[in-house]
């Protein structure tokens, strides 16, 4: 192995992540920019008088909510809002009761995003942090494993017959094969359908 090169390569990397200035804060219009950048398609919409982000991975949408914002810099009244984070944030209308083991099973198998339920909706957020200097390439790292746990999410969503009939065992009900829950599922409101 010629560790010349490695190591050139490694200065070269390094020499690159110390030319550019650490992203500390970020705004509405510079996140759309990297998503588009990523390959996105990116809308920005007002909600309750906040401005979020639209998009969508997988098929499926979703938004971008800003959260803690930075200081306004009072030198240049003109710069746009900054924000020390913001969560990505995919809800899901669920026809149907919702599989009890649904959510915590997500929650103890998956890291980085959490998975709700509110009333008929089933949410998965993701926080990301700016405050203390992160690189460009992080953000996009974090688009990247956004879309793959989107992608995680709805397998696990396919699974959601094998919960419920491990849920109709466990009561003494009576199992039945998923097989016939997912042939059942407009019926079944242990199978619930999402839109």
């Amino acid at each position: 192995m010629n560790t010349d090169t490695n190591e050139s390569q490694k200065d070269g990397g390094a020499a690159l992540f110390a030319n550019a200035t650490p992203i500390e804060t970020i705004h509405v219009e510079q996140l759309a920019d990297i998503f588009k950048g990523a390959g996105y398609r990116v809308t920005a919409a007002e909600f309750d008088g906040n401005v979020q982000l639209m998009s969508a991975s997988q098929g499926v949408g979703f938004t971008v909510r800003f959260g803690n914002p930075a200081p306004a810099d009072a030198a240049d009244s003109a710069a746009p809002a900054a924000f020390f984070d913001y969560t990505l944030s995919c809800a899901l209308q669920v026809q149907g009761e919702l599989p009890a083991e649904l959510v915590p099973t997500w929650n103890r198998t998956k890291r980085f995003a959490r998975l709700s339920a509110h009333q008929q909706f089933l949410v998965l957020e993701m926080d990301v942090v700016v405050a203390g200097g992160v690189s460009e390439r992080h953000i996009r790292s974090m688009i990247e494993l956004w879309d793959r746990l989107i992608q995680e999410f709805l397998l696990h969503l396919r699974n959601r017959p094998v919960f419920a009939a491990a849920e109709q065992a466990a009561t003494g009900s009576g199992a039945t094969s998923a097989a016939t829950e997912e042939k059942a599922a407009p019926k079944d409101p242990a199978n619930p359908t999402l839109q």
